[in-house]
């Protein structure tokens, strides 16, 4: 019986790499889009991926002039779907915008513009630009302490929420690349963006091991 998992997405165009990465890995994406009102009830998982930025306002911030206009619909859907998967403690991948929604849902706060973010802004699509230095979860499931990445994003954690532990840094910047939530049987969010890089056997690993946690 095939796996079912959401993909929380707003277009369906940008959602293309993730959902290949999650067929590859042996799952069957399910679109979980603001405006559907879908709930997790017929699903193993959920895929948060990357997008315009979080609402400064959800983690108490004025929005700077460089932030994105706020999608409040997408911001209060993929924030329930995050609360229910963590209550039933369904698997959770959370990339790029993931990641930093992730984070605020758990009362974190996000830096809003980086200072120095040209490294951090490339769009390489799959061609690493920086290394991360990886700690827990991420060095379990990596096998390793650090890891290439691709980055394409001018925000990123500041306050970690509660509960969630720091697992991957750039390490020339300190910038947050990675989070895990201990309490839960599988929460992990990455800042870069490993569906572009599943043909890196260490990236297509992060989809693998959410397609394990997925199945049990």
């Amino acid at each position: 019986m095939a796996i079912r998992v959401a993909l929380a997405t707003r277009s369906e165009d940008k959602a293309v790499p993730y959902r290949l990465a999650l067929q590859r890995a042996g799952l069957e994406p399910v679109t979980y889009a603001a405006d559907s009102g879908e709930s997790l009830d017929t699903v193993t998982g959920l895929l948060l991926t990357g997008g315009t930025d979080v609402d400064p306002a959800l983690y108490g911030a004025e929005r700077l002039r460089e932030t994105d206009q706020p999608d409040r619909e997408r911001d209060a859907y993929e924030s329930e779907l995050i609360r229910t998967a963590l209550s039933r403690d369904l698997p959770i991948l959370a990339i790029c915008r993931g990641h930093q929604i992730l984070n605020v849902v758990r009362g974190g706060t996000l830096i809003q513009h980086l200072p120095n973010t040209e490294k951090h802004k490339k769009l390489t699509l799959g061609i690493p630009v920086h290394e991360v230095t990886l700690e827990g979860s991420l060095t379990e499931i990596f096998g390793a302490r650090k890891a290439s990445v691709n980055s394409r994003h001018h925000q990123a954690v500041d306050r970690p929420g509660d509960g969630l532990i720091v697992a991957a840094r750039d390490p020339e910047d300190g910038v947050v690349e990675g989070l895990v939530f201990p309490a839960a049987r599988f929460a992990i969010a990455v800042q870069w963006h490993p569906e572009d890089m599943v043909d890196d056997e260490l990236q297509a690993r992060l989809f693998t091991s959410f397609a394990a946690a997925a199945r049990k």
